[in-house]
């Protein structure tokens, strides 16, 4: 890379021996944490005994971050600025609890793990180490809100942790290894989405150490130009910081000299922000301003060893886990690791009893200033409880059951839209372009489409001030709600269900740092990740095979029982009652899944809320069996195959009046696993008297049958559990074809019924004819029509009348 203009600016001696000396003991604890058992401060010649059997831990990028952390926290001294710090290289877990630990929060947190000889012993012992703390930047860690074990969402995290803060730094550093993949590459695009005048400030710091594992990392070849270039196109003012040797790259820099030219960019891009923040906080017009980000060059694994073994190691990828290896049977490696750590000088960093010298002590700032104390890195201390407004009364009127057609999640819609009026500082809603598709576009009555870009005529609920956030990446809306919900906010997440498999991954970090955060008494709870996913599976029928994928509820149930809930509900007034119980829940992930599309509406309000607090309940309206033991139960989950299950229990009614029927809905899907198994399973005994002991239960699901399997495998009536699905069938066909193709269909759930049913298969065959008959006529009339038969949209649920069209 070429030289960059260097930007040195005014930086007093005490601060430079300051900050020398608080980085050289931030690598020395680094370091330490990576190889020591014991001996913590050298007071001993080290010895084998002294040094982990198991060396675990990564170098490489660890002095770049604790540069960084030394002189943004004399930054937050110098300006009072309220600042985290989002750590992209997850790997320099090591370098940031060394820097908690500098700054006095460890010891606070951890009060075994002291500012002195035995504490830095401790804080040594357990790094890697069994029944310690993790190698990465790990909810253990005070200050951090993203771990870094997956690469790509430093980014995106730091931005959703920006919005609605307007007084906020979120500094975050970007590994160059982590930029080279597709979520980091779109998060560039988030100061699209960044209000100057009502949001915090995001300073990305591009961390380039030239390496990944073992091989070169791709902006670190660019030329200087064609990155600035880079950097720029996404709207960004880059300031390069090269402290890389121009002579020997596998060098740095003279010390002194980085710390001057790290300096004064650090106060060129902060007075930027500062410039950006006041005229847009004037009261002028909110535009999009071209913010600031740090491009830094530095060698990777500096500080550390040259060279092992005659094998060059610093500025090279050798330098990015453990440079010496086996320190323990090799005695030249031992005396190599001792002059490295020796290197520091660590008699003149902490004092007799271990605690950092006054030197060191006096940069980091004073209580919650500190980035490991910022109550913002803690969400939940921050977090306050959202206005609600009344969800009934926006509940649809049900008379009579299915007489009224509405879409389940219009209403929501409305309602949604009076919570992000009753909250304009700490609620959004996030979704991929979907929101409106979704029927949920009455959002738009009260707010826009956050943008910060380019206006034209003809743009639809675009403003600045917009508290919807929609762009087409998945990624990115998953990111930016982590984000905003680990910094003490709340939100909703809409997608089309097929695709928001997209951020699986992503979920399973999200349900990890739940659920270790619960076994940490200093972290609070934070509000609850929710997701409304419509457009699902059932009324994807348009879109075809493509759109048709209900399995993100199984990645979601492989989850810890304690961090994760789905439900199903199956019309408007129970989507509208489970909403707001997920809004006001904390530190869960809850997935809601409801249509879009016209639907009939089979409870009224006090009866929805009822059956959504049961969580599973029998319907007695639509069963037969009038409280006797029924010969079979027809199960249901989902609103689709709610609705072929009455449609089912309606036939049966009319053509096998003696037989006695039970109907069971299923709101909450975890009340089908044991109370063992999930704090919302049903007990043994419930479970019996609902599904019944030994009688046949036809269970008619949303998703993949073999869940519902899965769930009660352990219940007694298992063997007699029949689960109708998905089963990957499907096309672009009508609604009621799509039905019929994965066999869910009512004509198919009442020949379920005759074929399990002791001695009906031979009473009713008559009716089993018929029904695969009224099957192939559907079928017929899709073909020859384009549309669904009479037969099934004019059907009408008329319960005992039996008066429905045939």
């Amino acid at each position: 890379m070429d030289t960059a203009v260097e930007t040195t600016g005014t930086l007093a001696e005490d601060d430079l021996r300051r900050l020398d000396a608080y980085w050289r003991a931030a690598n020395y604890l680094t370091v330490g944490q990576i190889y020591l058992l014991d001996n913590p401060l050298l007071r001993e010649p080290l010895r084998p005994e002294h040094v982990k059997p198991r060396l675990l831990g990564h170098w490489g990028t660890s002095p770049g971050l604790n540069l960084l952390y030394a002189h943004l926290d004399r930054a937050i001294v110098g300006r009072d600025l309220d600042a985290i710090f989002v750590t992209g290289p997850g790997h320099g877990g090591p370098a940031i609890v060394a820097n908690t630990w500098l700054e006095g929060t460890y010891s606070e947190l951890y009060p075994s793990v002291g500012q002195d000889e035995a504490g830095m012993a401790r804080l040594f012992r357990q790094f890697s180490f069994p029944g310690g703390i993790p190698s990465h930047v790990a909810p253990e860690v005070p200050g951090s809100i993203h771990e870094g074990g997956e690469l790509g969402y430093s980014l995106m995290h730091a931005y959703g942790a920006a919005f609605d803060n307007p007084d906020l730094l979120v500094a975050c550093v970007i590994g160059d290894g982590e930029a080279e993949t597709g979520p980091l590459a779109a998060s560039w695009l988030s100061n699209v989405f960044l209000n100057p005048a009502r949001d915090g400030a995001v300073l990305p710091i591009l961390h380039l150490n030239g390496y990944k594992i073992a091989n070169p990392t791709v902006l670190d070849r660019l030329p200087i130009d064609d990155l600035r270039a880079m950097m720029h196109g996404y709207g960004y003012q880059p300031h390069v910081v090269d402290l890389v040797d121009p002579e020997d790259p596998t060098r740095g820099i003279d010390p002194d000299r980085a710390h001057r030219i790290l300096a004064g960019t650090l106060d060129t891009a902060l007075d930027e922000i500062a410039d950006i923040q006041r005229r847009a906080r004037g009261g002028g017009e909110v535009t999009r301003p071209r913010w600031p980000m740090i491009v830094l060059r530095s060698v990777k694994g500096w500080t550390g060893p040259h060279e092992v073994d005659g094998e060059p190691v610093e500025g090279t990828f050798h330098a990015h886990q453990v440079p010496i290896a086996e320190v323990r049977d090799n005695p030249e490696h031992l005396a190599a690791l001792d002059r490295w750590l020796r290197s520091y000088r660590p008699e003149e960093l902490f004092d007799a009893t271990g605690a950092p010298q006054p030197l060191i002590a006096g940069l980091p700032p004073a209580g919650d200033r500190r980035m490991s104390a910022n109550q913002h890195a803690n969400g939940g201390t921050v977090l306050r409880d959202l206005v609600l407004p009344d969800f009934r009364e926006y509940g649809v009127a049900v008379h009579e059951p299915g007489r009224t057609v509405v879409g389940p999640t219009a209403p929501t819609g409305e309602w949604l839209r009076d919570v992000i009026a009753a909250n304009p500082d700490r609620f959004r809603l996030f979704g991929p372009d979907e929101v409106a598709s979704n029927r949920l576009g009455a959002a738009f009555e009260v707010t826009d489409r956050a943008f910060v870009g380019q206006l034209r005529p003809g743009d639809d609920n675009l403003s600045p001030d917009g508290r919807v956030m929609e762009v087409l990446s998945e990624h990115l809306c998953q990111g930016w709600l982590e984000g905003y919900l680990l910094t003490g906010r709340h939100g909703v997440f809409t997608s089309y269900e097929a695709f928001i498999h997209i951020v699986d991954s992503m979920v399973n970090q999200h349900a990890k740092w739940l659920k270790t955060t619960r076994q940490i008494p200093w972290r609070r709870p934070v509000a609850s990740l929710n997701y409304l996913l419509s457009s699902h599976v059932w009324r994807q029928d348009h879109n075809g095979f493509s759109h048709q994928d209900p399995g993100f509820i199984d990645h979601v149930m492989n989850k810890k029982a304690e961090v994760v809930r789905v439900y199903l509900p199956p019309d408007a007034n129970t989507l509208l009652s489970t909403m707001d119980h997920c809004l006001r829940s904390r530190h869960y992930i809850n997935v809601v899944v409801a249509g879009k599309q016209p639907a009939p509406n089979w409870l009224s309000m006090p009866d929805a809320i009822m059956h959504c607090r049961r969580g599973v309940g029998i319907w007695d309206w639509a069963s037969t069996d009038a409280g006797e033991e029924p010969d079979v139960v027809l199960a249901c989950a989902g609103d689709v195959p709610t609705l072929e299950t009455l449609a089912a229990a309606d036939l049966l009614r009319r053509r096998l009046p003696d037989l006695k029927v039970r109907v069971v809905n299923v709101v909450d899907l975890m009340r089908l696993q044991p109370e063992s198994e999930h704090p919302h399973g049903l007990p043994d005994v419930e479970f019996d008297s609902i599904f019944t002991r030994d009688k046949p239960v036809i269970f008619a699901y949303h998703g993949y049958p073999w869940l519902i399997h899965r769930l009660t495998y352990r219940r007694r009536n298992h063997e007699n559990l029949h689960v109708r699905g998905y089963k990957e069938e499907g096309t672009t066909t009508t609604p009621f074809d799509m039905v019929m193709l994965n066999d869910l269909d009512r004509f198919h759930l009442v020949i379920d019924v005759i074929e399990r049913v002791p001695g009906l298969s031979v009473r009713a065959a008559h009716l089993r004819q018929e029904m695969f008959d009224a099957r192939q006529a559907c079928r017929d009339h899709t073909r020859r029509h384009g549309e669904d038969s009479p037969l099934v949209t004019e059907w009408k649920w008329a319960g005992a009348q039996g008066a429905t069209p045939s």
